[in-house]
């Protein structure tokens, strides 16, 4: 599975990154993502109706740990982050708006067209999430 992220999600993780309070963000998502199969990427709260490309929202560790919208291309085993937010402390929110999900949702289909996405991949130990820029074949 390649998992991909849109700058808007990798901007919210170094934010939160670099707060204590939020410092189990990496191991959360690294833990939640990473060596997974479609079956096991594909619970939580589908945004849509597809199947094949279904957007989803999903708690990661608990009530009070983060929400986290992506989309997966099943057919092209890929997952796309979207965003990533806390759901306490002083950054924590319920939910995003309806306007956002939709927002995000036509973002990343522009992006994934033009590839203006970012790849991410672990360090050697398996810690540290890597973010590196795709380079469009066309450039």
């Amino acid at each position: 599975m390649d998992i991909y992220c849109l700058d808007d999600f990798k901007v919210e993780f170094e934010k939160l990154n670099s707060k204590k309070s939020y410092n189990t963000i990496e191991s959360d998502l690294i833990e939640y993502f990473f060596d997974k199969s479609v079956q096991e990427l594909s619970s939580g709260t589908r945004l849509n109706n597809s199947d094949d490309t279904p957007y989803i929202k999903k708690r990661i560790r608990g009530s009070g740990g983060f929400r986290c919208y992506f989309l997966l291309i099943i057919k092209n085993e890929s997952l796309y982050l979207l965003f990533v937010h806390p759901k306490t402390g002083s950054k924590g929110s319920e939910n995003i708006t309806d306007d956002s999900k939709a927002y995000l949702y036509k973002k990343v289909l522009e992006c994934i067209k033009s590839e203006d996405l970012y790849k991410l991949t672990l360090d050697k130990t398996q810690t540290k999430i890597n973010f590196v820029k795709v380079v469009s074949v066309e450039s």
